[in-house]
């Protein structure tokens, strides 16, 4: 992936505008930077399609982890590269952060 397109991810997702929206286990999470808006909803448990953070489509399996912490390992759909995941906790105000 091109080390450039890395750059601009990092820049970008240091300080996005996150919203979430949750109905029982289905989640709906919009993230908003200054470089672009990414929009997933995806159930709890069940195995979905996004993108990485650097546009390589990939397979994600939301899970939690905690009573309010949910975790989230992606396999790329082709090729190869690192290992990716994200996290997400519930803080006591009623946050949803990423960890």
């Amino acid at each position: 992936v091109n080390m450039m397109l890395r750059m601009i991810a990092v820049k970008a997702a240091s300080k996005p505008l996150v919203e979430i929206t949750q109905d029982g286990e289905t989640l709906s999470i919009k993230t908003s930077t200054t470089v672009r808006t990414t929009h997933i909803t995806f159930t709890v448990g069940q195995e979905f399609n996004e993108a990485t953070v650097d546009g390589r489509p990939c397979t994600s399996f939301p899970r939690w982890e905690t009573d309010s912490k949910i975790s989230c390992e992606q396999i790329l759909q082709k090729g190869e590269g690192p290992k990716t995941s994200w996290t997400r906790e519930m803080t006591n105000d009623g946050k949803l952060i990423l960890v």
